[in-house]
């Protein structure tokens, strides 16, 4: 008998996650939502600026070289900021137009830290991955004004991107506002249950391994022990989004129930399901991977060319 593939969600079905273009769209119709009068350029550009950074076209910059830690994880986490913000103002937050923009600016660039700079041709970004945080502030302390953020922009968004770092304690973070730390902690949610409730998440563990790997993050000795753990990540997870976070990651229920006429917190669901059909597959770990994950044929492809190196 073969094991099943693991079924999909609704959360899958609204958005083309593959289009950048198409996750632009959403979000500039969110904000309209959200913000009717808002101008859309700024964000359009900004959102353009990144794309073309990911994508080598930055005369300073390398291409994202992480294959976890890419362009789609970036509009994972921008989508679900805007979708957080929305279930934010309808539960009766209020957000100034600035500060929502340096939010999303915030989502843009919080995974920076693993671009490399045109001279650094050693190994790839991921070789950054304990100081991609400190390097993503950097990142928009240089290029900030870019985006057109101001001085006190630049430094409330490099604390949104701080709250994405697992190790920071929030709760001794000195916000400079009330909006400040609401933003911070959205970030912080979007940044988790973006990509974790992405359908190809476990599949990406894998290129996740490789990026601990080159980063020398120890405690894994290889992809399934790395697939394994990551069963104690989920309720981990779970405890810093209700504690850490403020339970915000909830706010989804309100947008999905304005956007779509869906009354779901439908990322935690998406979650829930990985969560589910990762402890099948750890219960068959004498089953070859593939079987199991196979949405894009990632793990495959890894593995056959990790066979053909040996």
């Amino acid at each position: 008998m073969n094991p099943p593939f693991y079924s999909g969600t609704l959360l899958a079905d609204f958005v083309d996650m593959d289009s950048p273009d198409a996750v632009l769209d959403e979000v500039l119709f969110i904000m309209t939502l959200i913000q009717p009068q808002t101008d859309p350029s700024r964000l359009t550009n900004a959102f353009g600026f990144m794309v073309s950074l990911y994508q080598g076209q930055w005369p300073g910059e390398r291409a994202c070289n992480t294959h976890y830690h890419d362009l789609r994880h970036i509009t994972d986490t921008m989508l679900a900021m805007v979708r957080l913000i929305h279930g934010a103002v309808l539960t009766g937050s209020r957000i100034k137009p600035g500060d929502v923009f340096i939010g999303l600016v915030g989502a843009l660039a919080h995974d920076t830290g693993y671009i490399q700079n045109r001279v650094d041709s050693s190994g790839t970004g991921a070789k950054y991955t304990t100081v991609h945080v400190q390097r993503s502030m950097a990142f928009i302390e240089h290029y900030g004004h870019r985006y057109g953020l101001t001085t006190e922009g630049i430094e409330a968004c490099q604390l949104m991107i701080h709250c994405t770092d697992l190790a920071v304690d929030i709760s001794k973070v000195q916000f400079p506002s009330r909006a400040v730390e609401l933003l911070a902690k959205l970030l912080g949610c979007a940044d988790l249950i973006g990509q974790m409730a992405d359908r190809t998440y476990l599949e990406k563990l894998f290129y996740l391994y490789r990026e601990f790997e080159e980063g020398h993050v120890s405690g894994f000795r290889d992809e399934m022990d790395l697939l394994t753990q990551t069963l104690a990540f989920f309720p981990m997870v779970e405890k810093r989004l209700k504690h850490q976070l403020g339970g915000y990651d909830d706010l989804s229920q309100a947008h999905f129930a304005r956007r779509w006429g869906v009354s779901k917190n439908l990322y935690r669901e998406a979650i829930e399901k990985q969560q589910k059909y990762l402890e099948l597959i750890v219960t068959h770990l004498d089953r070859e991977p593939s079987e199991f994950l196979r949405r894009k044929r990632i793990v495959e492809k890894l593995l056959t060319a990790k066979q053909g190196q040996d």
